[in-house]
């Protein structure tokens, strides 16, 4: 049996669409187009087709970009439909990327840099005004603010680049201060990711999203209190990088703000996916290096919102993709449950002891429990 203390998961509106078009069918979901399957509806499609099917202490949030899925328009009723769903807000994110192609915030555009800037400030007002009624009332569980890098790209080896790093820092600090000005309650997290947009983006992984803190925190006196990282497993694995290692780092930094609990896929023997590859965005997937990454949560006491930033597969109807979403959150609570089951003791006793085939069946061991949870859970 699972715990019986909240588990906490959000859900992104950009999970819920008909189809990614170009290369792969744009129309495999026909219920799904967007004009008929707006952000409240897709939060009630979660309320009625997902929520019913997952254990009882899980508790469900929403993730949302501006000016695409929520707006001054909308926020109201998004708002009034996360309230009446008994879903909370688990995160906000100023949708940049499909508006500010030269960087963003960094560019060197003065124009495009003081526009993107307003917009990060718009998506943070409604995100404290309108949307508040849709918080957790417990401050732990308030939403992120996440500012993804999918703007801060380019394409161009010049030593423009160390002014687009300046421009990134002073921008991130205003906002920082802009954000303390209206409320300093929200948790403000970076989504680091190598590229996606442009061949190469400013704070491409964990380590240099870290420094970057620590930089604002220096030269312009930002407070570091509910700042880090939006963990995206996947954005390490595409890069070819450790996402456990990085988890330890981000605790080690007291940075975990929010998590996309995604995979790559190679990870598992079974999906393909890994270094070099695009972003993929399956689920979670019930393997040993989850399973370790839960210990570490478990161990250092994270228990806030873990995101399933994912998409269907193109061969998905509605049905199928509804049930990845299910499988997502019922395989991480399994992968969760393993690692509470796992002899940690016996575990570190073997590796003291160089004995690491011995450790290593352990591992596989708690990969076949978590398999026999998910199984339990999932039927």
């Amino acid at each position: 049996m699972m715990s019986k203390g909240k588990s906490f998961h959000s859900l992104c509106a950009w999970t819920f669409h008909s189809g990614a078009g170009g290369f792969v069918p744009g129309n495999i979901r026909p219920d799904w187009q967007k004009h008929r399957l707006d952000t409240i509806a897709k939060i009630r499609l979660i309320r009625d087709r997902i929520a019913p099917r997952l254990p009882g202490n899980v508790q469900l949030g929403f993730e949302m970009h501006y000016d695409n899925e929520y707006t001054f328009v909308s926020s109201d009723e998004v708002a009034d439909a996360l309230t009446s769903s008994g879903i909370y807000l688990a995160m906000t994110t100023p949708g940049a990327h499909g508006h500010f192609g030269y960087g963003g915030i960094a560019s060197l555009d003065p124009e495009e840099r003081k526009n993107a800037e307003k917009f990060g400030e718009e998506a943070l007002e409604l995100t404290y005004k309108q949307l508040r009624k849709a918080w957790h009332p417990d401050k732990e569980y308030y939403p992120t603010f996440v500012l993804w890098n999918g703007s801060w790209g380019y394409d161009l080896a010049t030593v423009g680049i160390r002014q687009m790093y300046l421009n990134l820092k002073e921008s991130v600090a205003k906002l920082c201060r802009f954000e303390e000005k209206i409320g300093g309650e929200l948790f403000i997290g970076i989504e680091p990711k190598p590229n996606e947009g442009h061949p190469a983006m400013l704070l491409p992984t964990v380590a240099s999203a870290l420094l970057f803190w620590m930089k604002l925190e220096k030269e312009f006196d930002i407070p570091l209190d509910r700042k880090g990282i939006n963990k995206e497993f996947g954005h390490s694995e595409m890069i070819g990088l450790d996402h456990v290692l990085d988890t330890v780092e981000e605790l080690d930094n007291n940075a975990m703000v929010h998590m996309h609990v995604n995979s790559q896929g190679y990870n598992d023997g079974i999906i393909y996916g890994g270094p070099g590859k695009f972003d993929i965005d399956h689920g979670v997937r019930v393997n040993g290096m989850n399973i370790a990454i839960a210990g570490l949560l478990n161990e250092a006491g994270y228990t806030r919102w873990k995101g399933h930033d994912m998409q269907p597969r193109p061969y998905d109807n509605e049905d199928q993709a509804c049930d990845r979403v299910v499988r997502s959150i019922l395989s991480w609570e399994a992968c969760s449950k393993a690692s509470h089951d796992l002899n940690q003791s016996q575990l570190l006793t073997h590796l003291a002891n160089r004995e690491t085939a011995k450790a290593e069946d352990m591992m596989r061991e708690a990969v076949a429990s978590a398999q026999n949870h998910f199984n339990e859970l999932y039927q």
